[in-house]
């Protein structure tokens, strides 16, 4: 299972896929109209008179255009373009000729021919596949989302191309390949959660895109093809290096090779090393890269075959030479004794990332107390309560803290509780996202920190253990989600779990006007909760929902608000083939895919999984067996 570790602007969309908004504009006559009044696309018009001896005016809406294209380029927010697309059809046209970064939510919502023909200017692609419940297993392998036809329109639409984010994707070595030889001036490349390549892919990128500034590999699945990847970068001249994030490749990697390249890498700001690479060799890197400001130690644990007596390197020389430090990061299979040399650097954190490494409260004050100004904060809950007890006696800026469980079983006891969470709302008032997983809370510190963090715009609560209501009362948690709801006026993302009545989703439809991100699980008495959310939350964009009692007629209480929608997921609900085609029927522009999961029993009664979304294109070609697409 993946842990959510991914950067927090992966889940920042605060607009629907820009193809969504407005490509239907230039095929809809009723929405066509002239913003100047005047039809036709502009140019010199013949006068009475000899044409090559008068001066000829432009029509006005040319001359409209060329002011919006001045004024376009300056738009970089996607909700705001979108809007400006919709004014009307000249405007929809500079738009998409001043666009140049391209934002597509789900791979599916529309075709890359449509999207190569409309965006003709486009240098930076961002792509999301998967949706985000397949990170938990619960979604069959090779469901799809191939990147493949994405790269081969690309490939001669944008050969100016510089820029490619992909976010659960399947690529492959090919599509690397093919992205390697077509875009002469590629610049960035940053994998997010994908699979399907190995580390063959990665050496023609290294090889061939003589410009790279950034290779980001995040939480993907690389396949180690016993290639010496990072060798291929080219050895002679500076390189155009600004970021190298490799710490999820699972396999070693030619250190020599590596060392070679950040000594000539000097614009080098951001390397994230993967657990082959020890502290003792993590040394060597960062004598050769004290302007690194984001460093992922790797391993941070001694070298194999160190001789017995030899005198270790002065790790706190060398960190303390680093002032430029401002995010660390790694700590894979961590030796405590090691921590005290981050001392020097920990004054400047802003964002530190204990996520893999299984450290004590004590171990962790030794540090914590050190970091005034950190903002980011990833930790495992063997820091226990009493850690983020000193968390918040330190930590007074932090804006975001993310609590990972060490042992995700369901009947583990769990180190951190409500009394972890209170102390966070009580020192850290300017917390504006937490993800908190633990075994048993209480209403009463949900309602605290409702009041303390007014600010909150993401709250996900994950109680592990199924139908846990409050600790202490043994009511349900529905008065601490309301009060959430309630009081944290900003909220846009918001995850419930514990033993939730249909209460607590009124709350959310009544108070929930901005929630954007909605995630359930095993919550809910009836269709009665869902429907209020449906019914109550008018900027819903995401809703995934698994293991809650939710059927047909919770179902149908959406039919107004699903086109609106990027997406609806649920799993191992109460959903039958009927009912969900009777969407399908209602909303032909709505794909609505039935996915049965053989790891699961399953019936000819109930849906295993529903996974509806909006497109363009209608239902995809490239579904395999165990999807079913109803229309």
């Amino acid at each position: 299972m993946r842990k959510d570790r991914t950067e927090m602007s992966e889940d920042d969309d605060r607009s629907p896929p820009l193809d969504l908004r407005g490509a239907d504009i230039a095929e809809s006559s009723n929405k066509t109209r002239n913003c100047s009044g005047v039809s036709g696309s502009g140019g010199p018009v013949p006068g009475p008179g000899p044409s090559s001896m008068e001066f000829q005016a432009p029509y006005p809406d040319q001359v409209l255009e060329n002011v919006l294209e001045n004024v376009l380029q300056f738009l970089s927010s996607r909700r705001d373009r979108n809007a400006a697309s919709l004014v009307c059809r000249s405007w929809w046209r500079v738009e998409a000729l001043t666009r140049s970064d391209l934002f597509i939510g789900n791979c599916y919502s529309v075709s890359p021919r449509r999207a190569t023909a409309r965006f003709t200017r486009v240098r930076s692609v961002s792509i999301k596949g998967r949706p985000r419940f397949a990170d938990f297993n619960l979604m069959p392998p090779d469901w799809g989302a191939h990147f493949a036809p994405w790269v081969t329109a690309m490939a001669s639409a944008y050969p100016w191309l510089e820029k490619v984010y992909l976010k659960r994707m399947s690529v492959t070595d090919d599509d690397l390949t093919l992205l390697a030889k077509s875009f002469p001036s590629f610049k960035e490349l940053v994998l997010v959660c994908c699979d399907g390549f190995g580390t063959s892919g990665l050496a023609v990128i290294a090889s061939k895109c003589r410009q790279l500034k950034v290779l980001d590999l995040i939480e993907s699945e690389v396949t180690d093809d016993e290639v010496d990847w990072i060798a291929f970068f080219p050895e002679s001249g500076a390189t155009c290096l600004e970021s190298l994030i490799f710490d999820c490749v699972e396999c070693p990697i030619n250190f020599d090779a590596l060392e070679r390249l950040v000594a000539r890498s000097p614009s080098l700001k951001k390397l994230r090393l993967n657990r082959f690479v020890s502290i003792g060799q993590l040394y060597r890197l960062m004598v050769r890269s004290p302007q690194l400001t984001h460093l992922g130690t790797g391993s941070f644990s001694a070298s194999e075959g160190m001789a017995h007596g030899e005198q270790e390197p002065d790790f706190f020389t060398a960190f303390a030479a680093c002032r430029s430090l401002v995010c660390l990061s790694g700590f894979r299979e961590i030796l405590p004794d090691y921590l005290p040399a981050i001392h020097p650097i920990c004054a400047n954190l802003t964002s530190l990332n204990f996520s893999y490494a299984n450290i004590n409260a004590d171990q962790l004050k030794l540090v914590i107390f050190h970091c005034h100004k950190l903002q980011i904060f990833w930790v495992l809950d063997s820091i226990c309560d009493e850690g983020l007890q000193a968390v918040s006696s330190t930590c007074k800026d932090l804006r975001e803290l993310r609590v990972f469980p060490f042992d995700a079983r369901e009947d583990n006891e769990g180190p951190v509780s409500d009394v972890g969470l209170q102390a966070i709302s009580e020192g850290c008032r300017k917390l504006q996202s937490i993800l908190y997983f633990c075994q048993h809370m209480t209403n009463a510190a949900v309602i605290a920190m409702s009041r303390n963090c007014p600010d909150l715009e993401v709250f996900r609560l994950c109680i592990m253990g199924r139908h846990r209501p409050d600790r202490v009362t043994g009511e349900p948690m529905d008065e601490g989600f309301g009060a959430i709801v309630m009081n944290c006026k900003k909220l846009t993302r918001l995850a419930v779990s514990g033993l939730l009545t249909d209460r607590a989703f009124s709350y959310i439809g009544k108070y929930g006007k901005l929630v954007r991100t909605l995630s359930v699980a095993f919550a809910g008495d009836s269709d009665m909760g869902l429907k209020y959310v449906l019914e109550g939350c008018p900027r819903l964009q995401k809703l995934e929902i698994r293991d809650s009692p939710f059927g047909d007629a919770a179902l149908r209480s959406g039919l107004h608000h699903y086109y609106n929608m990027r997406f609806l997921w649920m799993s191992s609900c109460r959903l039958s083939p009927q009912g969900c085609q009777e969407i399908a029927r209602a909303l032909p522009r709505l794909v609505v895919e039935v996915i049965r999961d053989d790891a699961i029993e399953h019936t000819d009664e109930t849906v295993d999984i529903l996974y509806m979304y909006r497109s363009l294109e209608g239902p995809r070609d490239d579904a395999p067996g165990f999807v079913t697409i109803l229309q």
